[in-house]
């Protein structure tokens, strides 16, 4: 079998609390603090460095914005937690935000992003919380595996998975040195392709004349 590839990736829409969500295909997202690197990876992924916007300034994405990839699934980059900066009120409306997403029942799937050089914070862990709650299926990523010597890259990304709660494995990921990036694409494609035979295996039979 040929290894999973992105072919084609494009910009569809960006959700609010007012909705809106595009027409329901396979979904993944992608969640984790501010400047975490959520649009490295995504830019890494589909091969095309200028497709997320990525911000020297951290909470930048406030929405949940859609890339359509291979006219067949969707990637979600979802709004960053855990800049200090942002108002009460701010925080307030992500919050309203993510639980109108996670409880929508789109997610297929969500990578997890904790940056592989820090233990996860207090909100990294009630994320992993929530996604317990809703039974979202998940991947730990280690992102920033670059900035960690190569022979404890592995233990770091597995450490940071049992702290925040999650079995101890996690994926080590750079979107630098493309480190993880064939795993990534792997997972992807297993995703996709088991919610897009679940799809076709509900369909309701065509009709047929007597």
């Amino acid at each position: 079998m040929e290894p999973f590839r992105i072919r084609k990736a494009a910009f569809l829409t960006s959700v609010g609390l007012a909705g809106g969500y595009p027409e329901k295909r396979p979904e993944i997202a992608l969640v984790g603090r501010s400047n975490v690197g959520k649009s490295s990876l995504i830019n890494c992924l589909t091969g095309n460095g200028k497709l997320a916007r990525i911000s020297a300034a951290p909470g930048k994405t406030r929405l949940v914005n859609y890339y359509l990839v291979n006219d067949s699934f969707y990637l979600v980059d979802l709004p960053g937690y855990g800049f200090a900066q942002r108002s009460k009120g701010e925080k307030e409306s992500w919050g309203r935000l993510m639980e109108s997403y996670l409880t929508s029942g789109r997610v297929d799937h969500l990578f997890l992003l904790l940056d592989i050089r820090h233990e996860p914070t207090g909100e990294d862990k009630q994320m992993f919380q929530f996604l317990l709650y809703y039974g979202i299926p998940f991947t730990i990523v280690a992102t920033k595996a670059d900035k960690v010597a190569k022979s404890k890259r592995q233990q770091a990304a597995n450490q940071n998975a049992k702290l925040v709660g999650a079995p101890p494995w996690g994926l080590p990921f750079s979107a630098e040195t493309g480190e993880g990036r064939e795993e990534l694409l792997a997972r992807l494609g297993a995703v996709v392709a088991e919610k897009s035979s679940a799809v076709q295996e509900n369909e309701p039979e065509p009709l047929t004349e007597a």
